[in-house]
């Protein structure tokens, strides 16, 4: 992030969001009321989310949900606060460790500013499946369903966005950001702790890094080790053509979908 202060640009729209930041406390049913409100609009509203544990969504979803919340619980001042700034909304499947995240983006050459939320599916679509060997949580607050996560991956990330607007950046692990997902959405904590593949594949297959493994591949049978576990295994199998590591080895790389995977004892 960089250029200027955002409130000595965007000046009175800004000092509106921040009076109401941080004179604003909820109480427990008022949250709970509009919560529920927000959950039933999307699932009324939205051409993808059809149903609690929706199986599609699109990035107007994301939009949409923002619009929501910003007029249901900051009377519309963070997207008055934004002006002309854009802000836009993605879907990502490479996000296999948090819910969601928000960015803000400085074009070099112009000045441009931009901001961005985007959230996992990876993450969401891996919940909710009827195999979870715990509770979904997020923020602290245990979700019924998967539109209920996305609900607090969205809470979460506004609050980010509110940061970045008014002071220019922002960080969860900070006491103010704590006060602002507290008062506003009752969050107790400000980790999106939602089931990731790398939990999923260590419950449900033993698959962990550093794990010895075996796995077919194209008619072949090979072994080797786990290196990472995101929405795959990352196998290194010992190759004298491979390219060289930091124990000395030379390995060849294996993308492996984690159920194709066997521990080897």
């Amino acid at each position: 992030m960089g250029g200027q202060d955002p409130r000595v640009v965007d000046g009175q729209m800004t000092s509106d969001l921040l009076r109401m930041v941080e004179s604003t406390s909820l109480d427990g049913e008022t949250i709970s009321n509009r919560t529920r409100q927000i959950h039933a609009n999307v699932l009324s509203g939205s051409k993808y989310i059809r149903a609690a544990n929706f199986t599609k969504i699109h990035p107007g979803d994301l939009a949409f949900l923002f619009a929501e919340y910003d007029g249901r619980f900051f009377a519309g001042q963070v997207r008055e606060a934004l002006g002309a700034t854009p802000l836009y909304f993605r879907l990502s499947k490479r996000m296999t460790s948090s819910g969601g995240k928000t960015a803000c983006f400085t074009d070099r050459s112009t000045g441009r500013r931009w901001y961005e939320i985007s959230a996992s599916t990876t993450m969401l679509f891996g919940c909710f499946t009827g195999e979870d060997h715990r509770p979904i949580v997020a923020s602290g607050m245990t979700c019924r369903d998967r539109l209920d996560a996305l609900q607090r991956v969205m809470e979460h990330e506004i609050v980010h966005l509110i940061e970045m607007l008014l002071w220019g950046k922002s960080s969860c692990s900070h006491p103010r950001f704590h006060s602002i997902t507290q008062r506003f959405f009752g969050h107790t904590e400000n980790r999106h702790s939602l089931i990731t593949p790398k939990e999923k594949a260590l419950v449900k297959f033993g698959i962990r890094p550093g794990v010895k493994v075996r796995f077919q591949f194209e008619g072949a049978e090979y072994t080797g080790v786990v290196n990472r576990v995101n929405k795959r295994a990352t196998v290194l199998v010992e190759d004298r053509k491979g390219r060289r590591y930091s124990d000395g080895k030379t390995y060849a790389k294996f993308y492996v979908p984690v159920q194709m995977l066997e521990a080897v004892e």
